[in-house]
């Protein structure tokens, strides 16, 4: 089995085409910014170059924790799958919280492990049940050479896979369709405080519905 992680890579342009956190999102002519219930503009968290597009992430951080932008049915969060071609920097709203202090990139790390290896399965829990892919993947870069003190941090999320300990009754469905949504991605909240993605402390979690076009997002 294999997991592909998504590393800290330091910082990175604004408007780079490149994995990354923060800095300003592309998108195409006509773009709207998101805005949520509470009517402030929602922040701009992540640019993540898939196979058939890119997943553009915003969040609700205009009075954090009041808005319900863990919930995949909140106008708290948005989840956009833009295609590739034609994406431009788009202008950012003059109020509200709208951007990260700092714009991070993102390069791609694939741990392959074996789940009948004893050291996955020591990871698995009492109940003996399958072992967490991301979670296992998140251990061993942590045990990867250079090893330093905080380097599990680096962890921004992964890429496809499966969502890591999430009940069935919450994956979420597409709004369109009614079917159900296709996981995209973990994220973690970040290595600092001026590259963090508040996420309240949890892991979030990126669907995507490629038929429609349509995305969800969801903490644990």
């Amino acid at each position: 089995m294999q997991t592909t992680l998504m590393i800290h890579d330091g910082p990175a342009p604004a408007d780079s085409d490149a994995p990354r956190t923060g800095g300003v999102p592309l998108a195409p002519a006509g773009f709207v910014w998101p805005v949520c219930d509470c009517g402030g503009p929602l922040q701009f968290f992540a640019h993540l170059p898939v196979e058939d597009g890119v997943l553009s992430v915003f969040l609700c951080q205009n009075d954090p924790g009041a808005c319900e932008f863990w919930d995949a049915g909140s106008a708290a969060n948005r989840v956009f799958l833009f295609p590739r071609e034609g994406l431009r920097p788009v202008a950012v709203p003059e109020s509200g919280a709208t951007l990260l202090p700092a714009t991070s990139a993102i390069r791609t790390h694939v741990v392959a492990f074996d789940p009948e290896d004893a050291e996955a399965a020591d990871e698995a829990d009492e109940e003996e049940c399958e072992p967490d892919a991301y979670d296992i993947a998140r251990q061993g870069w942590r045990r990867e050479p250079g090893e330093r003190f905080g380097k599990q941090r680096e962890v921004l999320g992964s890429l496809g896979g499966s969502p890591s300990y999430l009940e069935d009754d919450r994956l979420p469905a597409c709004p369109s369709c009614a079917g159900a949504m296709e996981f995209a991605a973990h994220l973690e909240e970040g290595v600092t405080r001026e590259t963090a993605m508040n996420l309240g402390g949890q892991l979030g979690y990126v669907f995507v519905c490629r038929a429609c076009r349509e995305g969800a997002f969801l903490t644990d």
